[in-house]
């Protein structure tokens, strides 16, 4: 792979010097790849993480300390009807 052309994709601009070095590595890059696809792993099973993940869920229960509308908006920029009023982000 030509790395004037990945610089090209990524809207870099490589001096001649830096197009060496990185030529270099990216070819170093892709054979440690070419050296991962000979590897055999037809017997292993297809994972979407290395170590387990697990959802850790609580219970979804109020608070006992709760807030009135007036001392929830006490600090709001801007409030209508008992609600925080925000800037408009979608047009």
């Amino acid at each position: 792979m030509d790395v004037h052309k990945v610089a090209h994709l990524a809207r870099l601009a490589l001096s001649d010097e830096e197009a060496e070095r990185f030529q270099k590595q990216l070819d170093q890059v892709l054979g440690h790849v070419e050296q991962l696809e000979s590897v055999d792993v037809s017997g292993i099973e297809p994972t979407a993480h290395a170590s387990p993940v697990f959802d850790v869920i609580r219970e979804d229960r109020a608070l006992d300390h709760s807030f009135s509308a007036d001392e929830a908006l006490a600090n709001a920029p801007e409030r209508s009807q008992d609600q925080f009023k925000v800037v408009k982000v979608v047009e």
